[in-house]
């Protein structure tokens, strides 16, 4: 069956509210830890995560870094209105360059409490240190968003503007705002490139311990970036798949990290979460396409919806992670930066990654589809035993070690 004719239906699961973890542990690497090989589960923790993966293998960590997204702008009236920046407006603005801008931005955003904001009316937020004034303005209505220009009246970039104007982005399913130490727990230890609205979860749980024993076990560590967005929460409300518009990500790979997926191909390459996951799995397509003679829209969305579906999937992930490497360096890039649109779920066939960490997903999400597409429909028999096991389920939740 071609993904485009999957039902939700089948994806759907009873999560009970209290299941959620609304906090995360006080202990990053306490979190339980489900692993599941050759069909048979166990459970460990965190913490001995080095225990459970062979010597050699390569783990690979999304390294973005979760910005303020929520600016809370309040009305003479005294309500508040909420905007949260989602993307860039200018959908060719690749993310990095567009969180440096300074003085203003275009940026796709969800408005809370929009109905209540005038045409025509601009919002102000006063900061004191450092000084300055954020504006808002709604600039035009777009599909699913509303494009705002965001103002301000001094020389820091956007991403500083953030950081000292806006609040960290906690998941809607936590229904509460964030609270001091969120600032530290919904970021991961090796957080570097900023532009995500969510965390990349599955990273939550490592810590300096954790990463010391992967070391003296001889596993290798590699990193890649993809910018989550706030479509990564976005349910699927279609009946079938093929109606359903994946949301595209901007990611971000390096010569050195293609040079180690290289090198462990015929080992353990395990990705630290869906986002990995889908990056690593994206750079084996844009590769095929580059040998196919495809054009590839570098600058905009290099890889679509369902072109891994359509593409010649025959040749070899070494081939194809080569020439992704060749281009890098005919082009002379260190870095590549571009946008997937994959969508990876029950009728694909993994090339490159074997082994995957992650949390318990939401019901009738494409991150659930993508654990169905790694596991089989074995992902229920995994996910009742969490359920009825007292595993913490979604962002702030345990997680579990899977082997394809």
């Amino acid at each position: 069956m071609h993904p485009k004719e999957l039902r939700i239906e089948d994806y759907i699961y009873d999560l009970p509210p209290d299941r959620i973890a609304k906090y995360p542990l006080p202990l990053r690497d306490a979190s339980k830890l489900l692993i599941y090989k050759n069909e048979q589960i166990a459970e460990d923790s965190y913490a001995n995560i080095a225990g459970h993966i062979p010597a050699e293998s390569l783990l690979v960590f999304n390294q973005t870094k979760v910005v303020h997204a929520r600016l809370l702008f309040k009305k003479d009236t005294g309500g508040v209105i909420e905007i949260f920046c989602l993307e860039p407006h200018d959908q060719n603005t690749e993310l990095n360059t567009a969180m440096h801008a300074k003085i203003k931005v275009l940026w796709n955003c969800m408005i809370g409490g929009a109905s209540k904001w005038k045409p025509g009316t601009a919002l102000t937020l006063q900061h004191a240190n450092p000084d300055f004034e954020l504006s808002a303005n709604i600039a035009e209505r777009d599909p699913g968003a509303y494009v705002v220009e965001l103002s301000w009246n001094s020389e820091h970039t956007f991403a500083e503007i953030l950081h000292y104007a806006g609040r960290v982005p906690l998941p809607p399913y936590l229904h509460r705002n964030a609270e001091a130490d969120d600032e530290n727990r919904y970021q991961t230890i090796f957080a570097k490139e900023e532009g995500s609205v969510a965390a990349p979860t599955a990273g939550l749980h490592f810590t300096d311990a954790v990463l010391k024993d992967l070391k003296q076990k001889g596993i290798d560590t590699a990193s890649v970036t993809l910018h989550v967005g706030a479509g990564t929460f976005k349910p699927v409300k279609s009946e079938t798949m093929r109606d359903h518009d994946m949301h595209a990500e901007w990611m971000e790979i390096d010569k050195k990290t293609i040079s180690a997926l290289i090198s462990h191909l015929y080992k353990n390459i395990v990705a630290i979460g869906t986002t990995s996951a889908r990056t690593i799995e994206s750079f084996y397509w844009i590769g095929c396409k580059l040998l196919q003679q495809k054009n590839i829209d570098f600058a905009h969305i290099a890889l679509t919806q369902w072109e891994a579906y359509e593409l010649d999937n025959t040749i070899d992930p070494k081939i194809a992670l080569q020439a992704v490497l060749s281009y890098m360096e005919e082009q002379q890039f260190d870095r590549l930066s571009t946008r997937t649109q994959i969508l990876i779920a029950p009728g694909y066939n993994f090339k490159i990654v074997n082994g995957l960490i992650t949390n318990f997903h939401q019901p009738a999400s494409t991150l659930l589809l993508l654990i169905a597409a790694f596991i089989g429909n074995n992902w229920k028999k995994l996910y009742e035993y969490a359920l009825s096991h007292e595993f913490r389920f979604l962002s702030y939740g345990d997680g579990c070690l899977l082997w394809k």
